[in-house]
């Protein structure tokens, strides 16, 4: 019965700890994200680009879906605006919701978080409800963002 009680005891304990390890990493780990998220709204490619490594893998829902490597993220940008201009897309932002899962490795993290996506296409209000997966490295310059993907079902009228 003592051990079962220590047992209980230490799970507690080690639950303490883990969650007040995860709690004290996560503004420091969700800052290149809000910095990408909070550019990218702002039209600003080259303040989003400082929230990445030099070399990044992205996985999105716009043509060709997959971008990896130097120059990855302003040929992402480029897609983007370019797949934006072709069918009527403007007024984008994405509103960074609740973090979903966070796993701290040392020098690696994993984030996942809810985000909604709002835009216009050719004047209609859309939304799409999507997650957001980012993999990061700790770098001498802080956290960066080594990849993300973009998780959604298709978007729907906003209401």
């Amino acid at each position: 019965m003592k051990s079962l009680g220590l047992a209980i005891a230490c799970v507690a304990a080690f639950g303490a700890f883990a969650t007040g390890a995860a709690a004290a990493g996560n503004a420091a780990t969700e800052a290149p994200i809000h910095t990408f998220i909070d550019d990218f709204n702002k039209g600003d490619v080259a303040g989003a680009a400082t929230a990445f490594l030099p070399s990044v893998s992205i996985i999105d829902d716009v043509p060709p879906h997959l971008w990896v490597g130097p120059k990855s993220f302003a040929t992402w940008a480029a897609d983007l605006a370019k797949n934006d201009q072709a069918k009527g897309i403007s007024e984008e932002a994405v509103a960074f919701g609740a973090v979903k899962r966070e796993v701290l490795s040392g020098g690696a993290a994993y984030v996942v978080a809810a985000v909604t996506y709002t835009f216009k296409q050719k004047g209609a209000a859309m939304r799409q409800p999507a997650q957001m997966t980012f993999a990061l490295k700790k770098t001498a310059d802080g956290w960066k963002i080594a990849g993300w993907s973009w998780t959604a079902p298709s978007p729907i009228a906003a209401i």
